[in-house]
């Protein structure tokens, strides 16, 4: 909800310099519009190291000259006036609440930037960046263009007019070095700093587009060992786009205080719209552009379209999302044990396979349950639980069963294989769960040996811990790369459980992508011998294949298949005694 970032605007200004005063980088992305203002705002990934939670966002918003003029339509050549400029600044500060630096370009002659100061501090912005070139600048990452540095006595005195008219001590500005980029030395760079820390600038910011880090490096220790000598330590920035494979680490040991990631989100941005239009031209129509689309809804909970936001909030965690078991076929494994009867009326400790299922899920408020039956369905009976039949139940799978049920899925449902048996906090945890589709895996197969003769489900997670790497396993990271039984075990991280839960948009791509499959395609497909075989996890893993993002919940233990005789005897062991 963006009104939740209204801030008075000396209350922000004041921000950048409160994180400077800790020991560690101040991280800074850029935005270009009030839309990627709010994601630079709000980007947040959460996780853990040595059972530490560990927690990273963006300390700080860069409103960028080339990215502001970019995505106007013109190029990075001081062509948009100072008031266009000003107006994207207020429409990011309106949805944000994070310090705000900006990209004054030249700052244009000293009377301008002295009008720059005035409006920026006054409408909230914590520091202004003006590079030492003469007006008008051309982009700094151009190849083959002519770069002409101002006279620093000259910068210099813009500094120091700038800083004069500044009517808080919070407001900074900072001087941007443009000598590597126009070809000069270091010397050059180091020869101008001490005239513009001298003329009052706040800090510094070195810029260079070589991918070898090494005259950055130079410069920082250097920049160092003059502030130290003249007793003036301030603030050392750099711009990591051409240079990025430094890590932030690495940029804080050789002194830098504020990292910028200058042109991340536009650039993103317009190669995920080229892609966009070159698919709906390819394909004349825009159903295939859906996976590398953010769903409309997810616009308006990022905007704060507030009905919007609160009626998918309830569809999403409504305490009585419907429920679909698919229990249509017949077990041949078992047939012995069942005499006839549907699996789901097998009796385990008292009760029926279907009524421990149903039991758990109106201990977690969930009534509205969908049982699809088909082998002996007359013979199907739980209290609480409507039944759907799929005649055909042997020319298919349980995925063609779960389909039938397909009024039930519009606005989300939770599907749960019918020869599971699973502990009540795993339906509580799912019930929380906020993204689109998520499978509930478990994880004892990275401990144990897979069992032997039985089928399972594998899942191969998109982010495989490898143990050479830092150990942060990071909670955004849930993402399946695989999903299938005929997985190679020993890659497999999870096992898939049989319990599954879809948002309104979650069950929208589901469907979608299930009638385009039997409609398009025929013979094998993924793992099914036959497309008339098509299994849920098939159908998932061609989603993934599609773009769609698939999301899991990593349990440890607490659930049951019910699959062979010695299933049985355990769950009667452990249901006996609960």
């Amino acid at each position: 909800m963006t009104l939740l970032n209204n801030i008075l605007p000396e209350i922000r200004r004041s921000k950048l310099k409160t994180l400077l005063k800790r020991d560690q980088i101040v991280r800074v992305l850029e935005a270009h519009n009030g839309l990627s203002g709010i994601i630079a705002n709000n980007a947040r990934v959460e996780g853990q190291t040595n059972e530490v939670p560990v927690q990273r966002e963006f300390d700080a918003i860069w409103e960028s000259s080339l990215t502001d003029s970019a995505s106007k339509g013109h190029p990075d050549i001081e062509v948009i006036s100072f008031d266009s400029r000003l107006q994207s600044i207020n429409e990011i500060l309106a949805v944000t609440h994070k310090p705000m630096i900006v990209d004054g370009d030249t700052g244009g002659d000293a009377n301008s930037f002295e009008y720059m100061v005035t409006k920026l501090e006054r409408a909230g912005v914590s520091a202004v960046i003006i590079e030492d070139k003469v007006f008008p600048k051309r982009n700094s990452l151009e190849s083959g263009v002519q770069q002409i540095l101002q006279e620093p006595e000259v910068f210099a005195q813009k500094i120091h007019r700038g800083k004069s008219v500044q009517i808080s001590d919070d407001f900074m500005v900072i001087a941007r070095l443009e000598s590597l980029i126009a070809g000069e030395s270091v010397d050059d760079a180091i020869y101008r700093v001490q005239i513009y820390l001298e003329a009052g600038a706040d800090g510094v910011m070195i810029h260079s587009k070589e991918k070898d880090p090494a005259q950055i490096m130079e410069f920082a220790k250097r920049y160092h060992e003059i502030t130290k000598k003249i007793s003036c330590k301030k603030t050392l920035v750099c711009v990591p786009t051409t240079y990025n494979t430094l890590t932030e680490d690495e940029l804080c040991a050789a002194g830098f205080r504020i990292v910028i990631y200058a042109n991340h989100l536009l650039r993103s941005a317009n190669k995920a719209m080229e892609e966009t239009a070159r698919t709906i031209l390819l394909n004349q129509r825009s159903f295939e552009t859906d996976p590398i689309c953010s769903p409309v809804r997810e616009i308006f909970k990022t905007v704060g379209f507030l009905d919007v936001k609160e009626k998918d909030k309830l569809d999403e965690n409504s305490k009585n999302i419907p429920i679909i078991i698919p229990a249509a076929g017949e077990d041949p494994l078992l047939s012995s044990i069942l005499n006839g009867k549907p699996k789901s009326m097998l009796k385990i400790a008292g009760k029926t396979l279907l009524d421990w299922q149903v039991n758990t899920l109106n201990k977690n408020n969930l009534t509205n349950i969908t049982v699809i039956t088909g082998y002996k369905s007359s013979q199907m009976k739980a209290e609480g639980t409507t039944f759907q039949e799929n005649k055909n139940y042997k020319g298919g799978s349980e995925l063609h069963s779960l389909m039938k049920a397909r009024k039930k899925m519009l606005k989300g449902f939770i599907m749960i294989y019918s020869d599971i048996l699973f502990e009540d906090h795993i339906m509580a945890e799912i019930l929380t769960s906020q993204e689109d589709i998520i499978l509930v895996v478990d994880n004892t197969m990275q401990y144990h040996a897979p069992e032997a003769n039985k089928v399972q489900d594998f899942v191969i997670s998109k982010n495989k811990h490898q143990p050479t790497r830092r150990k942060i396993s990071f909670s955004g990271e849930n993402i399946i790369s695989k999903i299938g039984s005929k997985l190679n075990s020993e890659t497999a991280t999870h096992e898939f459980i049989g319990l599954a839960k879809f948002t309104k948009t979650g069950s929208e791509q589901l469907i979608q992508s299930y009638e385009d499959c039997v409609k398009n395609y025929h013979g094998k497909f993924q793992e099914a011998d036959d497309i008339n075989q098509l299994k849920f996890t098939d159908l998932i893993q061609e989603m993934i294949d599609r773009g769609y993002i698939v999301n899991f919940l990593e349990i440890h233990k607490g659930w049951l298949e019910i699959h062979r005789a010695e299933d049985i005897d355990l769950a009667n062991h452990f249901l006996s005694n609960s």
